[in-house]
């Protein structure tokens, strides 16, 4: 397929960083102590379970964003319509950049990413917490 025709990835990120509000992992540590702020990991479960994961982050795997955010949406979840500000991470920092373009186009607001995702937050000295799975009954 021609480039002019079909966006790279590398363009499409790019595009995101220029629009939404990235923050450095220091940055979003601080800002993660406000009662107005909710961490949310786009991660999925599996790379939650081998890193482990910022206490107190919500959990929304990238696949269901959307369906999440909206309000219509018979999967909407009341987080996304409380008036906080919503900070999205990944592992390392592409993934949330595109999460946080997306919501921010749907009318989620404000919002941002951090920059460099769990590994920068995880080597700046944030809080991490292993995964325990839930355990079942029996």
């Amino acid at each position: 397929m021609p480039q002019d025709i079909h966006t790279g990835i590398k363009a499409l990120i790019d595009e995101a960083n220029a629009e939404i509000e990235t923050l450095s992992a220091a940055e979003a540590i601080q800002a993660a102590q406000d009662d107005g702020v909710v961490i949310v990991d786009i991660r999925d479960p599996r790379e939650i379970e081998r890193d482990g994961r910022i206490p107190g982050a919500f959990s929304c795997t990238r696949g269901m964003l959307e369906f999440w955010i909206d309000p219509a949406s018979p999967y909407a979840k009341a987080i996304f319509q409380e008036d906080k500000k919503f900070i999205f991470h990944c592992a390392g920092g592409l993934r949330s950049a595109l999460a946080a373009k997306t919501a921010q186009d749907m009318g989620l607001k404000p919002v941002a990413h951090v920059a460099g995702g769990f590994a920068a937050w995880r080597d700046a000295g944030g809080p991490v917490e292993k995964f325990e799975p839930k355990k079942s009954k029996g």
